[in-house]
């Protein structure tokens, strides 16, 4: 059950798409003076070594932020980022890199709580035992005192015991690794019950594009969820390669790791279709591996 550990991951492309959104959504959303409760239900370690032994090891930031940052003047490239995409690097890298250099990657936790202003909440779980160490570890490095409270528990199970706020506004980033074939049918009871408890709320769901049946049904049972509630949604995808297992000249089975994920949001910003609509393009030509990259964007309510 405790075996995936996303320090192996950090910066990705998946990595990318759903930073990318999730600055974009919190952008939005804190336009408004009022307070934001920001709930993360599957938090990590909150941030990451590109240089050290996980992410080294993999090597999956190469072909996520460091090809995107290295992108920039170079050939082929497109002349400007989109803005969407500037406004990642500059905060991934920009804000929690000083010297320019991608070394330290910040997870969710910690690009949430970088955007977040002093009235706003923020709400962390992470069941992993060492995983929530190092996260408890270093969102007390912050001193932000009540602003963050980090709990030891099923996000699943019992983060939707903060819906709905005091201030009647919410944003709830579901990002589980879908390591157990069960998360999938988990998303879906969990963002049920959340539109229950708070039908007004932001609801954003990271998942894996894998030939898998659980993972291409996950979106259309997320996009029946929020037809029936009457609620707009929004789900914008990302391939960067093909997802077929080939063989080496040795005749050993090669299989190509994570060649798409998706974000799916449940009330999105109305000013978020046409951001990723000129963002997705560049990802896919900046970070696609194959002619297999493409992306999709789709909308309703």
């Amino acid at each position: 059950m405790f075996s995936y550990r996303h320090a192996f991951h950090a910066g990705n492309h998946a990595d990318v798409l759903k930073h990318m959104v999730l600055i974009a959504t919190l952008d939005y959303l804190l336009e408004k003076d009022t307070a934001l409760t920001v709930v993360d239900t599957h938090a990590g370690a909150g941030l990451y070594r590109l240089d050290g032994d996980y992410a080294g090891t993999s090597g999956e930031a190469t072909q996520g932020v460091m090809r995107l940052l290295a992108s920039k003047g170079s050939p082929g490239a497109p002349a400007e980022l989109a803005p969407a995409l500037q406004r990642y690097l500059d905060i991934v890298v920009g804000d929690f890199n000083p010297k320019g250099s991608a070394r330290i990657y910040p997870g969710s936790p910690f690009i949430t709580q970088h955007l977040l202003r002093d009235q706003d909440r923020l709400k962390l779980y992470e069941l992993h035992p060492t995983d929530s160490r190092t996260l408890s570890a270093n969102i007390a490095q912050l001193d932000a005192g009540r602003q963050i409270a980090v709990l030891r528990e099923d996000g699943f199970g019992s983060s939707t015991k903060f819906l709905p706020p005091p201030s009647r506004r919410a944003l709830v980033l579901c990002d589980p690794s879908y390591e157990l074939k069960s998360d999938y049918a988990r998303v879906q009871g969990f963002i049920t019950e959340a539109l229950k408890r708070f039908a007004t709320g932001t609801y954003v769901v990271w998942y894996p594009i894998i030939p898998r049946p659980e993972a291409h049904d996950l979106p259309r049972r997320l996009k029946t969820l929020a037809t029936k509630a009457g609620k707009p949604w929004l789900n914008a995808s990302l391939t960067v390669k093909s997802s077929k297992i080939t063989t080496t000249p040795t005749g050993e089975a090669k299989r190509p790791g994570l060649p798409a994920s998706g974000m799916f949001l449940i009330n999105p910003p109305f000013t978020l279709k046409a951001q990723l609509t000129e963002a997705l393009p560049q990802l896919v030509s900046v970070l696609g591996q194959d002619r297999n990259a493409a992306f999709g964007l789709e909308h309703g309510g």
